[in-house]
């Protein structure tokens, strides 16, 4: 009983978050809710399209819950119920404001991809490499989300081998990629959507209804990673989506261009990132009351996690669904990958646009950037799939620092409370950099201990430049 109460508890703290939190956060931006949204300024009827607000959240929503949510949430179980409190507060605090204010900068202006925003706001080497940076990611969102929901697809329904079912993905993700956003994306959303919705309000209704105990154990402060992987930083990478993501403000100006209206920007953008976090909280409170119980191929979830996520994932809805219910969970799951692979190259398209600076209004032009592209994620796809991943969830949390340092610049020339970024932004830089040096699958494998003060280091000198920039600002009265 006391672990289905700390489960209401969680998810009470993520709805309160979004209600206290997440408007101030738009108080402290200083929002205009009767500004004009671009695209009610600049409508092109390819990119810039007016959508109802119910469907530019459903987008959105589906857009940033790719597998990292449940497959992430999945692992991060490894480390104990100290997962719960990651998720919880780092999506509160950090991911939903990082999300909501990097969509609000885009907004004014004109719809803006990360790149240029990073660029107005911490120069224009930060625009040149943050426009790599994001390129390079989007990329390989649209390979991992190819090769993830193929193989899950080849396991469920045999017949086609993966590599068919990855040509038939990639073929969805062209059209997407090319077409108006309402002639596909806008139109086949709200079906993906009511999978997605079945896979979470089924797994969080039938985990105590079949017997299971909600969250048996409750010992947030002990290390329980079976192979004594420290919490940190590993844990903060293992688990992304479910609390911060760079990944989020790379899709954020998408819909910002369909949005019609300002005052409806919390409710989109801060608060598809709290159901994401409800997400990862149901997959996260699944993957601890069922870690040691033994499933249907003989093994305990524990077990399934450590050899493959994605099998013990599909394990889980088997034993809570059925397999009738069990499959249609996971293809809420596979959902949740191609609807973001989908929007990453639309993103990626529109992205090497700014770079090129091209009208993507002509079809031809859209397909000249388009075809490229694709052939570049071809060829990405047949390097290890292992390789692929040990860098795209590290690249991941780096890619927010550049966001929430960028979010910190601005508030600051808004003369605005700018320590609701920084603090997240100084924890991220931290354990970003702490990561590289400590962790095997970076190489340089040093010290804990060593590698949190290089960590903290690194910190400092960023928070000293924001400073200095600060100041050097208001000595030439620009702030």
């Amino acid at each position: 009983m006391m672990g289905l109460l700390v489960f209401v508890f969680c998810v009470f703290l993520l709805v309160v978050g979004y209600l206290v939190y997440g408007r101030f956060a738009e108080h402290v931006y200083g929002v205009d809710l009767n500004a004009e949204m671009p695209c009610v300024k600049n409508p092109d009827g390819v990119d810039y399209v007016p959508l109802p607000t119910w469907r530019v959240f459903l987008i959105q929503l589906l857009n940033i819950a790719g597998l990292g949510p449940v497959v992430g949430a999945v692992s991060g179980c490894l480390f104990g119920p100290v997962a719960l409190l990651w998720i919880v507060l780092g999506c509160i605090l950090a991911g939903a404001m990082h999300d909501f204010l990097s969509a609000l900068m885009s907004a004014q202006r004109n719809g803006g991809n990360l790149p240029e925003l990073v660029g107005e706001n911490l120069g224009e080497t930060a625009r040149v490499v943050m426009r790599f940076v994001c390129i390079f990611l989007l990329l390989m969102v649209g390979v991992v989300f190819t090769l993830l929901p193929a193989g899950m697809l080849h396991g469920v329904f045999g017949g086609l081998s993966p590599l068919a079912w990855s040509c038939i993905i990639l073929g969805y993700y062209f059209l997407a990629t090319i077409l108006p956003i309402q002639t596909i994306i806008g139109r086949i959303y709200p079906v993906f959507g009511m999978l997605f919705l079945f896979m979470t309000v089924g797994l969080s209704v039938m985990l105590p209804l079949c017997g299971y105990e909600v969250l048996p154990n409750l010992d947030f402060f002990t290390n329980q990673h079976p192979k004594g992987i420290s919490v940190w930083p590993a844990l903060f990478v293992t688990i992304a989506c479910g609390a911060i993501s760079g990944f989020h403000a790379t899709q954020s100006p998408m819909m910002v261009r369909c949005l019609p209206q300002m005052r409806s920007m919390r409710r989109v953008f801060y608060g598809a990132m709290i159901v994401e976090g409800m997400v990862a909280l149901v997959w996260a409170v699944v993957g601890l009351s069922l870690r040691d119980v033994i499933l249907g191929g003989g093994q305990t979830l524990l077990q399934l996690t450590l050899d493959n996520p994605s099998t013990a994932v599909y394990a889980a809805c088997l034993e809570l669904l059925g397999e009738q219910g069990g499959m249609l969970a996971l293809l809420g799951v596979v959902v949740l990958a191609i609807t973001s692979g989908d929007t990453a190259m639309r993103c990626c398209r529109l992205m090497l646009a700014d770079v090129v600076r091209v009208s993507q209004q002509p079809v031809m032009k859209r397909l000249a950037l388009a075809v490229p592209l694709f052939v570049v994620v071809i060829v990405i796809s047949q390097i290890d799939f292992s390789v692929i991943w040990r860098y795209f969830g590290w690249g991941n949390q780096l890619l927010s620092c550049f966001t929430l340092w960028s979010i910190s610049v601005c508030l600051r020339k808004r003369a605005r409370l700018w320590l609701i970024s920084v603090l997240p932004a100084l924890f991220m830089t931290c354990m970003c950099t702490t990561f590289f040096f400590h962790a095997p699958e970076c190489g340089l494998n040093l010290s804990s201990g060593v590698s949190t003060g290089i960590g903290g280091v690194v910190s400092a000198l960023c928070l000293l430049a924001f400073l200095c920039g600060a100041r050097r600002n208001a000595d030439n009265g620009l702030e």
